[in-house]
């Protein structure tokens, strides 16, 4: 069909509170809203204000009483486990209603702070859950996160009560959650008084005398207990999820009920054409945005079925594991990042895997976390026969800030463009003045405020933090901290993070560029482009490339070849004539390349462990590559 996005967005830019109230049509509300927007409420304005609503409720209770309790909520597949599980609406109310129970009985009441530390398990989703249905405010820490970082997190949000898995399951181990829960409160200023511990087979847990409570235990002995929704206002708060800040202390992002609800229920539909009843896969982690979106509330809110995979895209057992999930569950739509496809492309370059498997009820497949390169997006078009489309969106804002909106129709692709700004977001892009720039031109891309709901509202327990982060640089907008450029038919193209613009001999260069060029290499899997400080030109960029399975060729020619390709496209204004193939990039859980921590490797400046990453060992192997040829502090002499 022709894309109705034009005359949308349009309607948008005319009356956007129209637009949003149009849009709270399709949420359930105790009480109506008074203001769709009130511009005197919170840093920037609110919305939906006085309404009164519960997020549960929306997700689990309206299908049940609308007869739909018997459709299948969530399919739950566990390959590193051999365990799985569909769970109806109907039994995933029960379930929740009896959490809910449970943490009453603890002293949970609404406004106290739940952190939430599980694996990808369906409790974990029943536990965000039955905060919500409660008035708890949520803050799921991903399941494994060290010791440090959980005892950062726990001081920060003080919850009443922790929820917890008694370990997770990755491939080839078992992540003991307790050592690091048990030190973390150890560790902690704030002492926690309760912990219901979910025992898994795999570890057993030790309970605390005083402290723990058995999740099974405790929940089948509440079940069947009736536990009414709490009526929350529409600006209260559902969930703080912290991102990494650049000071290493987390930042956490307030997200708030009403305006979460409208922007996830009609972006489930507009953006990635999820209808009632359709399975939508979202390969990620609960611990992450994506999940806490789209795994979890969005798909549960139109009344659709969700996976929750826990697993690999390569390795459990092998890279068809996406392609199995899809055949096995009909899934319609995929959402997954880039670099699990690069992974995917990495062991199965020809795509032969995908053959094994029937994929007919797949229909699209969306990408983001990092930049999908278009080597990427063109290889799982051809292999897949189906669009893949790039969005764009980050933790702050909960929701695609630019995308090809499938459900409105999809517009023509633009490689290496995530597409067009959805309604509620008005993207400019501007020189480090605050002047805007010409089309085409990199520049620092911002959002005119206010911010859409379903954005961040502030940070918890830090609004002058949140206004220094994001606001106080350029006057009446959203700084989104990435450089890029819009086209003149308003395509949006993200390069890199702002601090990923390297000047070189007075030339700003985006390393996101480079690494696309790099990655229309046949040899290259994935990549990454940092600039490491040089005495002459004051940066210079050196590529970091991962081969692909059973590349027989000298790594040599491969550096050779990328460094001038690098020079033919770009010419010698980017001065890249470094390039290093490693065994795998330093990356986050989430599929985040650590860029700056390889920077300050190469740079010899101090760095500390990311409490996000993946594999500290890879950052040894880094190392010793740099130092072996002599790449970094080495070069500046050169």
């Amino acid at each position: 069909m022709a894309s109705q996005y034009g005359d949308i967005y349009s309607n948008w830019q005319k009356n956007p509170e129209e637009f949003w109230h149009e849009a709270a049509q399709n949420v359930h509300w105790f009480k109506p809203y008074d203001k769709v927007f009130d511009a005197d409420q919170g840093v920037y304005g609110r919305w939906f204000t006085g309404g009164e609503t519960n997020t549960c409720y929306n997700a689990i209770d309206r299908h049940v009483e609308q007869g739909r309790g018997n459709q299948t909520a969530i399919i739950y597949d566990s390959p590193v486990t051999n365990q799985k599980r569909k769970i109806t609406y109907a039994q995933l109310l029960e379930e929740v209603e009896a959490l809910a129970a449970v943490m009453q009985d603890h002293g949970v009441v609404k406004g106290d702070r739940v952190l939430i530390y599980m694996p990808m398990i369906p409790e974990a989703a029943v536990s965000m859950m039955a905060c919500a249905r409660i008035g708890a405010i949520h803050s799921v820490v991903f399941g494994g996160f060290a010791a440090h970082e959980l005892a950062t997190r726990i001081d920060d949000a003080a919850p009443k009560m922790i929820i917890a898995a008694s370990c997770g399951v990755e491939p080839g181990r078992v992540v003991a959650y307790q050592d690091m829960l048990d030190k973390a409160i150890e560790m902690s200023r704030h002492k926690v008084q309760h912990c219901i511990v979910l025992q898994r087979p795999e570890k057993a847990h030790i309970p605390v005398e005083g402290r723990d409570i058995d999740y099974k235990q405790a929940v089948d002995a509440a079940r069947g207990r009736h536990v009414p929704c709490v009526p929350v206002l529409a600006t209260d708060g559902l969930y703080i999820l912290y991102t990494s800040g650049t000071t290493g202390e987390p930042k956490g992002v307030v997200r708030d009920h009403g305006g979460h609800m409208v922007a996830l229920t009609w972006s489930v539909g507009a953006v990635y054409s999820i209808k009632p009843g359709d399975v939508f896969w979202v390969a990620s982690d609960v611990g992450w945005v994506v999940g806490h979106s789209y795994i979890i509330y969005a798909p549960l809110f139109i009344g659709a079925t969700t996976v929750i995979y826990e697993g690999k895209p390569v390795g459990t057992p092998d890279a068809g594991a996406f392609w199995r999930v899809i055949s096995e569950y009909n899934v319609r739509i995929m959402f997954t990042a880039p670099t699990a496809l690069r992974a995917i492309k990495k062991e199965d370059p020809e795509g032969l895997l995908v053959k094994k498997y029937d994929l007919s009820k797949l229909e699209c497949m969306f990408l983001a976390g990092e930049r999908a390169d278009p080597d990427t997006v063109k290889w799982a078009e051809n292999i897949l026969n189906v669009p893949v489309i790039d969005h764009w969106w980050q933790t702050e804002t909960g929701w695609a800030i630019a995308a090809n909106p499938l459900g409105l129709g999809k517009m023509p692709t633009k490689y290496g463009s995530p597409t067009v700004g959805m309604p509620g977001y008005d993207i400019r892009v501007v020189d480090d003045g605050g002047h805007e720039v010409k089309r085409g031109e990199l520049g620092n891309v911002l959002i005119k405020l206010p911010l859409p709901p379903g954005c961040l509202v502030t940070l918890w327990n830090a609004e002058e933090r949140f206004r220094k982060s994001y606001l106080d640089e350029f006057e009446g907008y959203y700084k989104t901290s990435d450089a890029g450029y819009m086209d003149e038919d308003n395509y949006v193209y993200i390069m890199s993070r702002t601090d990923d613009i390297i000047n070189v001999a007075g030339h700003r260069l985006s390393t996101g560029a480079m690494e696309e060029i790099i990655s229309g290499h046949p040899d290259v899997a994935e990549c990454a482009v940092v600039g490491i400080a040089d005495t002459l030109k004051g940066q210079v960029p050196c590529g970091f490339l991962v081969l692909k399975a059973n590349v027989d060729r000298p790594e040599s020619v491969i550096e050779a070849e990328c460094i001038e390709r690098v020079r033919s496209e770009i010419g010698p204004v980017a001065s890249f004539r470094l390039a290093l193939v490693i065994k795998r990039l330093p990356k986050t859980r989430s599929g985040k390349i650590l860029r700056s921590t390889i920077q300050k490797i190469a740079d010899g400046e101090p760095w500390r462990m990311p409490g996000t990453i993946d594999d500290p060992a890879i950052l040894d192997e880094i190392t010793d590559a740099l130092r072996d040829r002599k790449i970094g502090n080495a070069c500046q002499a050169a």
